[in-house]
C-alpha cells in the first residue's frame, strides 16, 4: 500500500508557486483542503518565468524558462481537479511542424506529430526504407508510453518492489532497459532521424547512447503527443494555474521566501517566511504560517536547507548538463526560422562527450532556437522577432567555467554560428550589433544564483541510479507531513513530469487519486 501523510491535513502550505506547486495546490483544493502558497517571485510559474525587455519601439515579452509544451492533457487534469478545463483559461495552439530540423549537410526536415504527414516527410527527405522505419519507431514509442505512463511515471513508488507487475514485463519486452541510441539506430539507420528521435535524452541529463531506452517516452511526447504554445507566451501557463487556484479558494503570497520549518513530534507545524530579496538576509519581516502539512517545491539545495539536512545516499547526486540561453529581440523579422528550430552541428557523440565527460563547451554546437513570435507576434514590437537560443553546456560541477569572463565571448560565438548557418544579420553583440537591439544572457552562474544545484535548471540527471524509486523521494524521512514536488524528485524533469509530481505530492497527503486514465494518441 502506498504511504501517505498520517493525521490531520486540513491546511497545507505549498512552498513555491511554480508548475509543481500549482499542480499540487489544485489537486489538494479538489479534495477540500485549504491551501496557502508562498512564492518568492512577484508572479507565478517558477522556472517558467517572465522578463520584459523594453525598447523605444516597444516591449519584448520573454519567457525565461521552458519553451516546449507537451502533453496538455496533464494541464486539463490539474484544472479538472477544481472543475475547470485548460481551454477556459488558455488559448493553446498546436504547432505544425512541432520542430524544424536543420542539418550540417544543408538538408532540413519538418517534424510533424501527425503520422501520415511525418511518414511523407521522412519518405521525401530520407527515402522509403526510412519511412518504414519511422512507422516502426512510432509504434514502439507509443507502446513504450502505454507501458510507462501510469505504472512508472504517474505513480508513487515506495520501493523497487512497487515496479513489479505486468507493465514491467511489457517494458522489458519492449527493450526499455536497453540503451536508447542503439535501439533507435536499429529502426532508423539515417543518422538525421536518429538525432530527431533521441536528442530529447539530454533533457533527462544523459547522452542518447547511454540513456535507458525507456526515456524514448520523451520523444513520444515531442513527436507524437504534440507540441503546443499558449498565446501570450509560456508565462500564461503558470498564470492560468494560479488564477484557477485562487478562484478555488487558495491564497498565494507573492514576494515571500520560506526561511524555515517549525517542528513538533515529527511533524512540521509552521513555515516561517519573510520578504524575498534584501530583507530576507537579515530576517526581514518574518511571519510564521501554521500548517497541517507542507509541500516543498524549490530546487533540492533550497529544500535541504529548509529541512536542515540532505537525505543520505550511497553515492552523491549527479546533476544534468546545464545550458547557456540567449534571449534576443531582433529588429527585423526572421521568417526563415520556425517556432522551434533545431540547428544540428556535424558532430554528435563528440558533443555529448565534451559536455558530459570533459566539462567543455561544444566545439560544433547543436542549438535549439525558439521564435515564439512565429505563433504570437504580439510578444515583440511590430516587425520584430523574439529569439530564444539554447546551447547545452557543462554544469558547474563538471566544468567550473568562469562565466563572467567566458559568457559574453560565447554569446558572440553562438550568434556567429547561427550567422554561418543561414541566419544573416544577427552579427555579434560586440562591435557589430546586427539586428539584435536588446538581449539578456543566462549562464550556469545565473542558474546557480537562483539556487539551482550545480548551476543547472535540469536538476538531477536521470541515470539508472536516479530513476523511478531510486530518484530522490517525495516523502521526507523523519517528518510525517512533509512532501517534496518538482523536477528534483519523482518522476523528473520537464513540464509533464513536474505537473505529475504536483499531483503525486497531493496524493501523498490526501491518499486519493482523482485523475482519469490517459489515452495515448492514435498510431
Amino acid at each position: 500500500m502506498t504511504r501517505t501523510v498520517p493525521g490531520r491535513t486540513d491546511h497545507v502550505v505549498v512552498v513555491g508557486a511554480g508548475l509543481a506547486g500549482l499542480s499540487a495546490a489544485l489537486h489538494l483544493l479538489g479534495t477540500g483542503r485549504r491551501v496557502t502558497l508562498l512564492e518568492r517571485d512577484a508572479y507565478p510559474g517558477g522556472r517558467a518565468g517572465r522578463l520584459d525587455l523594453d525598447t523605444e519601439r516597444g516591449t519584448y515579452r520573454v519567457d525565461t524558462g521552458p519553451t516546449v509544451l507537451t502533453m496538455p492533457d496533464l494541464l486539463d487534469e490539474a484544472f479538472a481537479a477544481v472543475g475547470e478545463k485548460a481551454a477556459d483559461r488558455l488559448d493553446l495552439v498546436e504547432l505544425d511542424p512541432a520542430y524544424q530540423a536543420h542539418f550540417a549537410d544543408g538538408s532540413t526536415m519538418d517534424v510533424h506529430t501527425d503520422a501520415a504527414a511525418m511518414e511523407h516527410e521522412v519518405r521525401s527527405v530520407c527515402g522509403p526504407a526510412a519511412a518504414a522505419g519511422y512507422v516502426r519507431m512510432r509504434d514502439w514509442l507509443t507502446r513504450l508510453y502505454r507501458a510507462e505512463i501510469d505504472s512508472f511515471i504517474g505513480a508513487n513508488l515506495d520501493s523497487p518492489l512497487a515496479l513489479l507487475g505486468p507493465d514491467l514485463a511489457r517494458l522489458a519486452a519492449l527493450g526499455g532497459f536497453g540503451r536508447l541510441g542503439p535501439r533507435v539506430a536499429r529502426m532508423l539507420p539515417d543518422e538525421r532521424l536518429q538525432r530527431i528521435f533521441s536528442f530529447q535524452a539530454l533533457y533527462a541529463g544523459v547522452p542518447p547512447h547511454r540513456a535507458l531506452a525507456a526515456y524514448g517516452v520523451i520523444a513520444y511526447m515531442d513527436t507524437i503527443g504534440g507540441v503546443f504554445f499558449p498565446r501570450g507566451g509560456m508565462r500564461q501557463v503558470g498564470q492560468a494555474l494560479a488564477d484557477a487556484a485562487t478562484d478555488a479558494g487558495a491564497e498565494i503570497h507573492y514576494g515571500r521566501a520560506a526561511t524555515g520549518l517549525e517542528r513538533r513530534g515529527g511533524r512540521v507545524t509552521a513555515v516561517r517566511h519573510t520578504s524575498a530579496g534584501a530583507a530576507a538576509a537579515d530576517g526581514g519581516d518574518t511571519v510564521r504560517l501554521e500548517c497541517d502539512a507542507v509541500v516543498l517545491t524549490p530546487d533540492l539545495p533550497i529544500v535541504h536547507r529548509l529541512l536542515g539536512r540532505a537525505p543520505r545516499r550511497a553515492f552523491p547526486l549527479r546533476y544534468s548538463p546545464s545550458a547557456v540561453v540567449l534571449h534576443a529581440g531582433v529588429a527585423r523579422a526572421r521568417p526563415e526560422l520556425a517556432h522551434h528550430t533545431i540547428s544540428f552541428g556535424a558532430a554528435w557523440r563528440r558533443t555529448f562527450r565534451e559536455i558530459v565527460d570533459e566539462g567543455r563547451l561544444m566545439s560544433d554546437p547543436s542549438l535549439l532556437v525558439t521564435r515564439p513570435t512565429a505563433t504570437d507576434p504580439t510578444l515583440a514590437p511590430p516587425g520584430s522577432d523574439l529569439l530564444f537560443v539554447l546551447a547545452p553546456c557543462p554544469n558547474l560541477d563538471r566544468g567550473p567555467i568562469d562565466w563572467a569572463r567566458v559568457g559574453p565571448a560565447y554569446r558572440d560565438e553562438l550568434l556567429g554560428v547561427l550567422e554561418s548557418r543561414g541566419h544573416p544579420g544577427l552579427g555579434t553583440l560586440t562591435g557589430d550589433l546586427g539586428d539584435v537591439e536588446v538581449s539578456r544572457l543566462v549562464t550556469p552562474a545565473d542558474w546557480a544564483a537562483e539556487g539551482m544545484a550545480a548551476g543547472t535548471p535540469f536538476s538531477a540527471a536521470h541515470t539508472v541510479a536516479q530513476t523511478g524509486p531510486f530518484r530522490p523521494r517525495n516523502l521526507v524521512r523523519g517528518l510525517l507531513n512533509a512532501v517534496v514536488a518538482g523536477c528534483g524528485t519523482t518522476p523528473g524533469v520537464g513540464i509533464p513530469p513536474v505537473l505529475i509530481s504536483g499531483r503525486l505530492a497531493a496524493e501523498r497527503i490526501t491518499g486519493a487519486s482523482t485523475r482519469a486514465r490517459r489515452v495515448p494518441a492514435a498510431l
